[in-house]
């Protein structure tokens, strides 16, 4: 019996739909937890606000007087200073870092316009204490984080500490270890820079992953996050906030705070 050979046109039609099934193979074979995962560089404050503390009412004010800010990263952009100060936004903190890895491709717009404009200005410090000491991450932070002059018109360094958007919320440290983390972040940005590092975070991440260790509140002012009515509980140590990242979802830019006082306040925590 004759045997049946395909000709050209079969073989490669059999060619082609083997590269195909074997691309989609690939495709779906991909590991499950690489889904969703963002890539290194791009946190921001309040990252993880709404995934682990969520929101809730409509902010308000708590006292006679505060000073509206913002805050900005990479997710801005170009950011339209004029448009906010004219819209009341008289302070603002920028993305300077984030371990010793990534430095924000818009940081000198930023963190330059802000100033032009008339605003108090600041840079922030995305901590990852799973990569590198404190005291390394602090050094990088002052090598790239702009002017540390007490200047009135700039404001000391934050340190972004919250959830870890990359894997385990307290990147992998014990409540002991985190503490130490971040005393030696502090103690050498202060050393490199003369200044008070500023604290951001959230009371349930600080109570979760330091223990809710109250020891930093007498010299390091304290930025809380929460999208509430109320800043609600604060952290072990502060009887009261400095700055309040009230929502993720302002006019012009996303994050937008309040400084706890009148802009007097403001340009008295830049002084020093």
């Amino acid at each position: 019996m004759p045997v049946h050979r395909p000709g050209p046109l079969h073989s490669r039609r059999l060619f082609l739909t083997g590269i195909l099934l074997a691309a989609l193979t690939l495709g779906f074979s991909a590991p499950a937890s690489a889904a969703g995962t963002p890539a290194r560089g791009s946190a921001h404050m309040g990252m993880g606000v709404l995934a682990h503390d969520g929101r809730s009412g409509v902010p308000a004010d708590t006292r006679a007087t505060q000073t509206e800010g913002v805050d900005v990263s990479s997710h801005q952009g170009n950011v339209a200073w004029s448009t906010l100060w004219s819209s009341g936004v008289k302070w603002a903190y920028a993305k300077a870092t984030e371990g010793t890895y990534y430095t924000n491709p818009y940081f000198a717009q930023q963190y330059n316009g802000s100033y032009n404009v008339g605003m108090v200005r600041g840079a922030y410090h995305f901590a990852t204490p799973d990569t590198t000491s404190g005291a390394t991450q602090a050094d990088y932070f002052a090598d790239h984080g702009g002017g540390w002059s007490k200047d009135g018109r700039t404001l000391p360094g934050a340190l972004d500490i919250e959830w870890n958007p990359y894997g385990d919320a307290c990147y992998g440290r014990t409540q002991s270890a985190m503490v130490t983390w971040i005393r030696d972040f502090l103690n050498q940005y202060k050393a490199r820079t003369g200044r008070d590092a500023v604290i951001y975070t959230a009371t349930s991440w600080w109570t979760q992953c330091t223990g809710n260790y109250a020891g930093f509140a007498t010299a390091n002012p304290l930025w809380i996050a929460r999208y509430a009515s109320t800043v609600g509980t604060l952290p072990a140590g502060w009887s009261y906030y400095t700055m309040w990242q009230y929502t993720s979802s302002g006019p012009t830019v996303g994050d937008h705070n309040k400084f706890n006082g009148a802009l007097d306040r403001v340009v008295a925590l830049a002084n020093g």
